[in-house]
């Protein structure tokens, strides 16, 4: 019973601090910043042709969610694609820890759509390192970028040294996953040991994956990054940076001109808060977000109340729409019949991470 209670304990925890930091955000610390009252009389000026300029620039984001596994995962219609990322987008919102749920569901509808177990884990994989590698490249951009223009920030060039580190070793490991066999099974038996040392620490079970598994993925992988790895990448960039748009729509109609915000201000302070929301503290983020994006837009010189505006709109528009569209997607995927592939290969094997069954897989 202890050992029953402990996790559930846990969970509980981090239920409740998970909550703490998103009433906090919204009840005091954006208030502090601006007052709704305020927020709410600038939202309220928006004409019909800026209302339509942010419809716009949400669904051009909202198009560019499927490409990505387009590439990844040959045979794969827009439809699918579409209705299968909507669903998992708003899972990953709504439930705590919800990249795993998200990742689950992309598994079983794509499972139960009759598309092959590895193919599946092979797209799973290449679409989450390519959105981890952008997500650590950006803000290095924005540093670059900002020193070209003769501004700095403390907090972003700490993050974006990290990312530098971080990003070496993970784009230099992968290319030699990628160069032979030997030196993916040695790489993988490393990693392996490095996460069995860190779950460890936390109590956790050792992984189910090795360098044999390193191994299968670099066969599975290597040919289908020889012909589509552009793309990935360019589809993956594209998606990406709609959502920066939204953001940088959201601004300048709500009140927060170039001259207060420019756009590599915007851009730094947009992958700054991506950064942090990916660390999963709250669901989809919320709370942790809206706190970084508000704090580092009005220190670099925009309006208190045109800033808190932006970004609770950015917001809405980057979540509710894909809310509504996941609950329609969870009625009607199974109606879709999975496209023949056309240049699909089937190897032998399975990739790291490839987990359990999926709920939604029966």
């Amino acid at each position: 019973m202890k050992f029953l209670r402990k996790p559930l304990t846990k969970r509980l925890l981090l239920g409740a601090a998970s909550l703490a930091i998103v009433v906090a955000t919204f009840v005091y610390f954006l208030p502090t910043i601006a007052n709704y009252g305020q927020v709410w009389d600038v939202v309220r000026d928006l004409s019909w042709q800026q209302i339509l300029l942010l419809l716009a620039a949400t669904a051009i984001n909202l198009v560019t969610f499927a490409p990505p596994w387009m590439a990844a995962l040959p045979g794969l219609s827009f439809m699918q694609a579409f209705t299968m990322t909507q669903a998992s987008t708003a899972l990953s919102i709504v439930v705590p820890g919800g990249i795993a749920a998200g990742v689950a569901g992309s598994y079983g509808m794509l499972r139960k759509w009759g598309y092959p177990l590895n193919d599946v884990t092979r797209a799973i994989t290449l679409t989450g390192l390519w959105n981890q590698f952008l997500n650590l490249t950006f803000p290095i951009v924005a540093v670059f970028l900002l020193a070209i223009k003769g501004e700095s920030t403390a907090a972003l060039a700490t993050v974006a040294f990290v990312g530098v580190a971080i990003l070496g070793v993970v784009i230099a490991g992968f290319v030699l996953v990628l160069l032979s066999d030997r030196l993916a099974e040695d790489i993988g038996n490393v990693a392996a040991r490095f996460a069995n040392w860190g779950l460890g620490k936390v109590r956790r079970g050792p992984v189910k994956w090795n360098g044999r598994s390193f191994e299968r993925f670099r066969d599975e992988a290597g040919d289908l990054l020889e012909r589509r790895w552009h793309l990935l990448t360019v589809s993956a960039l594209v998606g990406n940076l709609t959502v920066f748009l939204v953001l940088l729509v959201s601004l300048r109609v709500l009140g927060v001109s170039a001259a207060q915000v420019n756009g590599v201000e915007a851009f730094a302070a947009w992958s700054l808060a991506r950064l942090v929301g990916s660390v999963p503290i709250t669901p989809g983020g919320i709370g942790v977000v809206e706190l970084a994006l508000t704090g580092t837009l009005v220190g670099f010189g925009g309006n208190n109340a045109g800033v808190v505006a932006a970004v609770l709109v950015y917001r809405f528009l980057t979540a509710v729409p894909t809310l509504l569209l996941g609950l329609g997607a969870a009625f009607t995927w199974r109606r879709q019949k999975p496209k023949p592939p056309t240049d699909a290969f089937h190897p032998v094997g399975a990739m790291p991470g490839n987990g359990g069954q999926s709920s939604l897989e029966t």
